[in-house]
């Protein structure tokens, strides 16, 4: 038998409410227990009904993440930034899709990123010119030879 819809009720409005969340789109278990929290539902219900939606595949951490980090490629992002924001929201393991990507290919994306925002150029004699893209790309999340190696690019085959 169904459950009465009443509003009031605390355990019916987590449940309605992560279930609309999750509809929207994927969330990690920490960013929906906060947007519950801020909704004044008490934590033990919280946690049961997210506990359910695991159960259930509704709510899979490794899933947001995956969903999150290709999203964040997508936009130019590097791994180490990528990795920082997943901590950020409770997800602590690297997604497969980054560890599918080698080395040459986080190079690559960053001479991409380089060159979309400010051309290949040589800059060997323009060292504030260097550094101001260099800080841009660490911004980005590219560690310091990524970096590098996108700042001695000419073409983007390189």
């Amino acid at each position: 038998m169904a459950k009465q819809e009443n509003p009031d009720d605390q355990e019916y409005k987590a449940r309605s409410t992560a279930l609309r969340l999750l509809a929207r789109r994927e969330h990690s278990r920490l960013e929906l227990s906060l947007k519950l929290r801020q909704r004044r539902i008490e934590s033990t219900i919280i946690e049961a009904v997210l506990d359910e939606y695991e159960q259930e595949g509704w709510l899979d951490d490794a899933r947001f993440a995956d969903v999150y980090a290709r999203q964040r490629m997508d936009l130019g992002y590097g791994p180490v930034r990528i990795l920082a924001e997943l901590q950020q929201r409770g997800v602590h393991r690297s997604p497969e899709c980054l560890s599918e990507m080698g080395e040459e290919d986080w190079c690559q994306q960053a001479t991409s990123l380089r060159a979309k925002r400010y051309g290949l150029t040589d800059l060997s004699d323009d060292w504030d010119e260097k550094a101001r893209q260099a800080r841009f790309l660490t911004r980005r999340g590219y560690d310091a030879g990524q970096v590098e190696r996108a700042l001695e690019a000419r073409s983007e085959q390189e």
